[in-house]
């Protein structure tokens, strides 16, 4: 996995091999980001990291100047590694070591960009459940928006608040708003 752009464009990072994840492609990623570029100043919102994993979505933000970066995952391995990449590049990524459904049910915090990548085999209730929770719970900003990357073979079209989705490969971004 390597950082597309920012201070930290070009670094390649190695995630243990002993981890849960499934990390975005790199083709994936710097699609998304240069959907990302058109709609948002990186250096002026908060991030949501769900099922962070790698943290790879989080290293992407932080190395193009968000601040405001929590990451959450139920692997104590993952949040460890992302604790150690984000002191070793000096990012400020707050990492929370939970469910992650508990998390959206308990959080006080809200934000610009909530950034889901669960696991492919999530059942089709769960992923409604993340947009769910997401929208009654308002913890979006104004103008903010929900991404969950999914398989193409989950469609998540029907699902409230859907407004966009995109396919690269065998992954696809949905957009909720």
């Amino acid at each position: 996995m390597r950082i597309i752009s920012g201070t930290y464009k070009g670094k390649r990072l190695i995630a243990p091999k002993n981890l849960p994840v499934r990390p975005t492609t790199d083709f994936a990623k710097e699609a998304l980001f240069n959907i990302l570029n058109n709609k948002i100043n990186f250096s002026n919102i908060s991030l949501l990291d769900l099922f962070s994993g790698t943290g790879n979505i989080s290293f992407e933000f932080a190395s193009r100047g968000t601040k405001n970066i929590s990451s959450v995952d139920a692997h104590y391995g993952c949040v460890k590694y992302i604790n150690q990449i984000s002191e070793k590049l000096d990012f400020s990524i707050k990492t929370i070591k939970s469910d992650v459904f508990k998390y959206l049910s308990k959080t006080p915090y809200t934000f610009d960009i909530i950034f889901a990548d669960p696991p492919y085999n999530l059942k089709q209730e769960e992923f409604e459940s993340l947009v769910n929770k997401t929208f009654d719970r308002n913890l979006l900003k104004k103008e903010g928006f929900l991404i969950i990357e999914h398989s193409k073979h989950t469609d998540l079209s029907e699902v409230n608040n859907f407004v966009d989705s995109r396919r690269y490969g065998g992954s696809v971004f949905s957009f909720f708003e």
